[in-house]
Parts: structure tokens; C-alpha cells; sequence
């Protein structure tokens, strides 16, 4: 697993697990904003989803105790959320032209717009 299809600043949404149906109200799914990827493990970690509380030992200047980190979940099991269109949709890949020259950029799959 070396290529995934989100990056470190997307919005996604969870699709599967726990926390899907934890913070389901009224229809509205859990979002996040993307702050790690790692691809070689598949995964990646969203701000405020999955915490998990750790114990830190205190080393040197900085204080131990117990502290709450985002824990990474796959990436197979969120997807992009559209910035215009506000929902969750795939990502398709389209050539733009840009100074002469072809860019790969992604594109939503339901309403067409740049990602």
C-alpha cells in the first residue's frame, strides 16, 4: 500500500466502525480533518476521531501523566467530503492544462469540482 487516495489536510468522513455510530445525530456523520497519512501502513489520523488515552512518562522538562492522542484508523474505511458540494463522493483524476503545460489534479466524482 504506497499510493492512498486522501492527503494530510482533507476532510473526510467515517465510513465504518464505532465511532461512525457514536456520533451519528440526525443523519450528520462524524468529519474530520486529516492531520497525518502514513502510507506504507495504509493509514492515516483525523483530528478528533479515535482517541485513545495514553500514559506518558515524564521525561526531562515535560510533565507526565495521562493524555488524550488521535489513534490512526485505515484509509479504506473513510472517504473525502466534497468542499462544494458538502457530501461524501470518490475522487476521479482529470488533466487541466496550466501554462502550457497538463496537470493531474482530483475531481469529485458527483459534482465535477476540483479537490
Amino acid at each position: 500500500m504506497n499510493e492512498l487516495h486522501v492527503k494530510k489536510g482533507d476532510t473526510v468522513v467515517l465510513l465504518t466502525g464505532k465511532y461512525k455510530d457514536k456520533y451519528v445525530k440526525e443523519g450528520v456523520r462524524r468529519t474530520g480533518k486529516i492531520l497525518e497519512v502514513s502510507p506504507k501502513e495504509g493509514k492515516v489520523i483525523i483530528e478528533g476521531i479515535n482517541k485513545v488515552k495514553k500514559h506518558v512518562k515524564p521525561r526531562g522538562q515535560k510533565p507526565g501523566g495521562i493524555i488524550e492522542a488521535e489513534a490512526p484508523v485505515y484509509a479504506c474505511k473513510v472517504q473525502l467530503v466534497c468542499p462544494k458540494c458538502d457530501k461524501p463522493a470518490r475522487a476521479g483524476r482529470d488533466f487541466k492544462e496550466k501554462g502550457g503545460k497538463t496537470e493531474k489534479v482530483r475531481v469529485c466524482k458527483k459534482c465535477g469540482a476540483t479537490l
